[in-house]
């Protein structure tokens, strides 16, 4: 699966620029996975500004802010996550995301 900024490293090994992948889908919350790892999948997104609903996963799931701010609610508490951040969301809790989140999101499913 070739992404719009894949390119060989040194070594050989795949090389995604986070940025211009989430650039690249054709509209915003639509992840697109790069990667999958041991069951595990790595998937980058454009947060737009709009909210997310609730929901919850039997899986914990990681969200590492790239650029920008995700701003989450767990649990019905509200959480800052900035640029650089990771933040991760135990299995079974309920988690959305409110007004105002932009930028790229990358989110690791395990």
């Amino acid at each position: 699966m070739l992404g719009a900024s894949f390119s060989l490293g040194e070594v050989g090994v795949p090389f995604f620029n986070l940025n211009a992948e989430a650039d690249a889908l054709p509209r915003a919350w639509s992840s697109r996975v790069l990667e999958r790892f041991g069951g595990g999948n790595f998937k980058v997104l454009r947060m737009d500004g709009t909210p997310y609903p609730d929901e919850v996963h039997d899986y914990a799931e990681g969200l590492l802010v790239i650029d920008g701010e995700l701003r989450l609610r767990i649990d019905g508490e509200a959480v800052t996550v900035s640029r650089g951040d990771l933040y991760v969301v135990p299995a079974g809790v309920p988690h959305s995301v409110d007004a105002g989140s932009t930028g790229t999101l990358v989110i690791l499913d395990v």
